[in-house]
């Protein structure tokens, strides 16, 4: 877990300062996702729940706010990495998409998602119960609605992190091809470059442009070849949904 090391001394300070301002009110923190994996060489950012039994004040919302701030300015450049959802416990009982308690006009859509990584043991805990605990295992028919979720937000998005979609659009193919949603980007590209070699070079762009290893010449050739891949990708998924219906 090598870039899980990387973030060893933030996540610290993180918990230290959510349970500065929550107090009892914080019932568990867990990150998840790709810094669990251990073939992820890079990351556009750490996941993570925060849980709590009753809803933040108006005071230990703004205080929360500053600290993930202040992360951001005297942790470089990691403090920027933390991508996460703060939820009530009740929610987080539930199967449906529970809402951001500190912007609520957010809600967790890959929630199915967030739930299987974590319940298959790719979480962290850093404060609170272990996630089985907590978490109902999701549906397929869940599953299967966060995964459109996913792909609304690379439809939405395609233009602006070019990099981030190749790959994200390699574990949708992954995961609906084989039926495993709890997987790696890393491992999900490896695949897809076997699975589709016409795509080989382009998804070998991606990774360079993830990886904010891309040229300028590599970033003007991503652009150009990933509105097709979209397409591609859209239309492989279409088909294995409708295998699957029938």
């Amino acid at each position: 877990m090598s870039v899980l090391r990387e973030y060893r001394g933030l996540c610290e300070e993180f918990v230290a300062g959510v349970r500065g301002v929550l107090a009892e009110k914080l019932y568990a923190v867990y990150i998840y996702g790709a810094v669990t994996f251990p073939e992820t060489k890079h990351t556009g950012d750490v996941d993570f729940h925060v849980i709590l039994t009753a809803p933040p004040t108006e005071d230990e919302r703004a205080d929360l706010l500053q600290r993930h701030e202040r992360l951001e300015r005297e942790v470089p450049p990691l403090g920027t990495d933390l991508d996460g959802h703060y939820i009530l416990l009740a929610d987080a009982r539930r199967a449906s998409s529970p809402r951001h308690l500190l912007f609520p006009e957010i809600v967790d859509g890959s929630w199915a998602l967030h739930r299987a990584h974590m319940l298959a043991g790719r979480v962290v805990v850093l404060y609170g119960p272990d996630p089985g605990a907590i978490f109902a295992p999701p549906t397929r028919e869940e599953i299967e609605k966060a995964l459109g979720c996913e792909l609304d937000y690379i439809t939405r998005h395609l233009e602006d992190y070019p990099g981030y979609c190749v790959l994200n659009l390699c574990r949708l193919l992954y995961s609906w091809e084989t039926g495993d949603v709890v997987t790696s980007k890393a491992a999900a590209v490896a695949w897809a470059s076997k699975r589709f070699p016409a795509w080989r070079d382009l998804i070998a762009l991606g990774s360079l442009a993830y990886a904010n290893r891309a040229t300028a010449g590599d970033l003007e050739a991503l652009a150009g070849c990933v509105p097709e891949f979209y397409a591609f990708a859209n239309g492989q998924m279409g088909l294995l949904r409708l295998r699957r219906v029938s």
